[in-house]
C-alpha cells in the first residue's frame, strides 16, 4: 500500500489535530515513552505548529485516513528545556532545524516513510536557509526495563544511517505522565544532531 503526504499549514493543519492528537497518543503509549495523554494537551501542543513561522507538519494518508505524522520547527521557538541543551554545548539555537516526533501506525512502517520524513524536513530546513544543524531527542531507557518488550526494536541503526549522532552529555530533562502513574516525571532526553 503506498502513501500519500501532504504538507500541513493553517487552515488544514487545524482541522487534522484531533486526528493528529488520537495519533500520538496512541503511538506514544508504547514503548519508550509510555505516554499518558490527553487530548486537551495535545491539542494545544500541536496548535502552535500552525502559529510558528518555518514550522512544518508532514501528513502521512492511506487513501483519507491519516495514519502518520512528523513535525518540525526552527528550536529558537522551541521550550526552554530543549534549548538550553545546545546553548550549554555552543551551539547557536538560532542555526538548529529541530524535529520533533515523527508517528505512524504499525501496520504502516517499514515501508520507506521513515526517510520521506526526514527527507521532507531536511529539504524544509535548507530551503529556510540559515540553518547548520538539524536535530531531534529520543527517551532514553534502561536497557534493562522489565516493561521493554521483548520484540523492540531502537531506531538508532536508521538514525545513524541517516547521518544522526548523539552527542555525548547532551540531554534535555522533560516531563510527562506515563501510564500507571499518578502525576508526571521527568524524563531524560538525549539529542541527536547532524550538520547540513
Amino acid at each position: 500500500m503506498s502513501l500519500r503526504y501532504e504538507k500541513l499549514t493553517g487552515v488544514a493543519l487545524e482541522a487534522v489535530i484531533p486526528d493528529l492528537a488520537r495519533l500520538r497518543i496512541s503511538i506514544f503509549r508504547d514503548w519508550p515513552y509510555l505516554y499518558e495523554g490527553s487530548a486537551e494537551y495535545e491539542a494545544n501542543y500541536l496548535s502552535r505548529y500552525s502559529d510558528t513561522p518555518d514550522a512544518l507538519v508532514i501528513g502521512a494518508y492511506d487513501g483519507g485516513r491519516l495514519v502518520g505524522a512528523s513535525t518540525a520547527t526552527p528550536l529558537a521557538g522551541e521550550v526552554e528545556a530543549f534549548r538550553q541543551p545546545f546553548a550549554e554545548h555552543g551551539y547557536d539555537v538560532a542555526r538548529v532545524y529541530y524535529f520533533g516526533e515523527s508517528i505512524l501506525l504499525p501496520e504502516y512502517r517499514g515501508r520507506g516513510a521513515g526517510h520521506v520524513f526526514f527527507d521532507h524536513r531536511e529539504a524544509q530546513a535548507r530551503a529556510l536557509g540559515g540553518y547548520a544543524y538539524t536535530a531531534f531527542c529520543a527517551v532514553m531507557r534502561d536497557e534493562n526495563d522489565p516493561r521493554k518488550p521483548s520484540a523492540y526494536r531502537p531506531l538508532d541503526e536508521f538514525w545513524r544511517a541517516r547521518g544522526y549522532k548523539p552527542v555525548l552529555g547532551m540531554a534535555a530533562r522533560f516531563s510527562w505522565r506515563e501510564t500507571g502513574e499518578e502525576a508526571e516525571s521527568e524524563k531524560a532526553m538525549q539529542f541527536w544532531l547532524r550538520s547540513l
